[in-house]
């Protein structure tokens, strides 16, 4: 089956239509028996030969069908000019009054004068014939056009269902281009810039000089190191989506190793409701060491509390740090960290404050309705 229709759809369109003019022309020299007046030859060349209009010219292809079709009861030419009009218009009220305009025409003789002479039952069961033999061809026509807008539509969805596709596979790729900037900067910032504090510290308090340029060398190559990530960060978030599908590592047990490796002066206090979900202990964690390291790295030799709390409607997590107590370092910025966080925090329908301390010091405080566990 299929390989016959890719067959007739090799054939060309002129070859089609000269085969529908030889079988038109063979009709009516049938009809007529090798007879007839030139008026009717012409009208059988002009009805025949107009088929090669009929993809441009429907309508007219068809009028010109009409002439012939009153001298003689010819087929051919008639229901393909009716099947090409139905297959290339949509306005049936038009086709119906050709279907009735070709019936009519078929059931009249010429000369007119004997078209109403003799029975005229025979004559409406005539007509009422060769209506039947008219809408034939029309249905077909309106059929195939169906057809072609039924593949049509089904082209224009399959197209629309990889464009989603495309658009889900770009919108999973941007997630985890978000996630992947903000991993970067929670875990590679956080160790840089305590290897930066430290070099820093060192070179301060080396004696020796080969000592103080080493230190002052891995301070440096810290710097450029976490300008690096703060470049990269910001060209993954440009393409990055607010949501994520990875699961979270850091959870509560980490807590107690992250304060001890934070090289600063912390005390833990308080706890969170049993049973809260992954991703939100996830969040803490994130939250707590993204408020250390921003002591390290603004607030040198100050001490800081981290305050684990949760009420009848909330939790949360409160980092609170002294005042500095020696200058800083001066290390390259962007405030992603903090952006991520409160993005973090909106993932749990929280919200994250950051904000100075009446004493000099900086408080960091992310709270999230219970709900969200």
């Amino acid at each position: 089956m299929s390989t016959g229709r890719a067959l007739w759809r090799r054939v060309p369109p002129w070859a089609v239509d000269g085969g529908l003019v030889v079988l038109a022309v063979l009709d009516a020299w049938i009809n007529l028996y090798g007879e007839g007046t030139p008026l009717v030859w012409a009208c059988v060349a002009l009805g025949s030969t107009a088929l090669f209009l009929r993809r441009r010219f429907p309508l007219a292809v068809f009028l010109f069908t009409l002439p012939m079709t009153l001298f003689m009861d010819v087929a051919v030419a008639p229901i393909t000019a009716l099947y090409t009009l139905a297959a290339s218009t949509r306005n049936r009220p038009m086709l119906a009054g050709c279907a009735l305009l070709n019936a009519g025409v078929d059931t009249l003789v010429w000369p007119l004068s004997d078209a109403f002479d003799g029975d005229r039952t025979w004559t409406l069961v005539q007509f009422v014939y060769t209506l039947a033999t008219a809408v034939a061809p029309v249905l077909f026509g309106q059929l195939v056009q169906a057809r072609h807008d039924v593949a049509r539509q089904l082209v224009e969805v399959e197209e629309a269902r990889e464009h989603e596709r495309a658009l889900h596979a770009q919108t999973v790729l941007a997630s985890e281009r978000a996630q992947l900037a903000r991993e970067m900067h929670d875990v590679v910032s956080h160790q840089v810039s305590l290897i930066a504090v430290q070099a820093g510290a060192m070179q301060v308090a080396a004696k020796d000089l080969d000592a103080r340029e080493a230190a002052r060398t891995i301070r440096t190559l810290s710097t450029n190191t976490l300008d690096e990530l703060r470049h990269m960060v910001t060209l993954l978030r440009a393409s990055g989506g607010r949501e994520t599908a990875l699961t979270p590592q850091p959870t509560l047990a980490d807590l107690q190793q992250l304060i001890a490796n934070s090289g600063i002066e912390t005390t833990l206090a308080g706890e969170l409701p049993a049973g809260i979900s992954t991703t939100a202990q996830r969040t803490v964690y994130r939250t707590v060491q993204e408020a250390l390291t921003n002591v390290r790295k603004h607030a040198p030799g100050a001490r800081a509390e981290v305050r684990l709390w949760h009420d009848a409607h909330h939790f949360g997590v409160t980092v609170t740090n002294s005042a500095p107590t020696r200058p800083s370092v001066a290390l390259p910025s962007a405030h992603h960290g903090l952006i991520g966080l409160k993005e973090r925090a909106e993932l749990l329908d929280g919200v994250l404050t950051a904000e100075s301390t009446p004493q000099g010091g900086y408080k960091v405080e992310l709270r999230a309705p219970a709900r969200s566990d």
